[in-house]
């Protein structure tokens, strides 16, 4: 998100915005973890505690509470095979700090399901996009997904994205790699390749990006500076 276009939307606000825009939200997070037959316990606690962690450092606290009058609303869901998808957090607008502890509680209390080894990631993202179409009133809407590996059930990412983008929605990515893979392990794609594939297959939207991490141990440092680029811009001062 460019200063210039969050600029654009407070000009929209001060220069005859409608009162449902004012009520609303400044941002729709709606955040997708990978929960496949690649990723073990460990590391499903590893990007659990991760997002916690994320959702707790000071500068994206301050950027998500910075304005209560138009909060960011949060969601977060888990996605494996087709018919593995499962919401943790519901919409949550974060008007205060006690919503944030309210989700960070919920993290912390989640624990693994039993889910299909496979990947199906166009399926997740029509998952993600049908739960921001329930937030349309928000100024933008987003989509994060977290994964570790290519789809390989489902439609293909390609030929959803399209769609979602068309529909207003910005998709992101968070892509879980290994700078060197273990010899016959085939959950850590080289994480350039990995990285190349989610940005080309994946990612639609004006500004859109993929943020990587070197393995689960970096998911908490790269879900937070993922969190700061998206929010940046976003967090305007109360109206005078």
């Amino acid at each position: 998100m460019t200063r210039l276009r969050a600029l654009c939307l407070l000009g929209a606000l001060l220069c005859g915005g409608t009162g449902e825009a004012v009520a609303g939200c400044r941002q729709a997070l709606a955040l997708g973890l990978d929960v496949s037959g690649s990723v073990d316990l460990r590391e499903y606690r590893l990007q659990i505690d991760g997002l916690i962690t994320a959702l707790n450092a000071p500068e994206v606290t301050r950027m998500l509470l910075s304005t209560p009058s138009a909060p960011v609303a949060l969601l977060v869901y888990e996605w494996s095979g087709p018919a593995d998808q499962a919401v943790l957090v519901p919409w949550t607008r974060i008007d205060g700090p006690e919503r944030l502890a309210e989700i960070s509680m919920a993290l912390a209390e989640t624990e693994r399901r039993d889910a299909t080894p496979g990947t199906a990631l166009g399926i997740a993202m029509e998952t993600g996009a049908r739960y921001l179409d329930e937030q349309k009133g928000c100024w933008t809407r987003t989509l994060d997904i977290s994964g570790d590996g290519r789809s390989n059930l489902g439609p293909r990412p390609r030929d959803v994205r399209d769609a979602i983008g068309a529909r207003g929605i910005t998709i992101n990515a968070l892509v879980i790699g290994a700078d060197a893979p273990a010899i016959g392990d085939q959950r850590h794609v080289e994480i350039g390749e990995l990285s190349s594939y989610f940005r080309t297959e994946v990612i639609t939207g004006p500004d859109a990006f993929v943020q990587t991490a070197l393995g689960f141990e970096d998911y908490a440092a790269a879900m937070t500076a993922k969190l700061k680029r998206e929010l940046d811009g976003l967090a305007i001062s109360e109206l005078q």
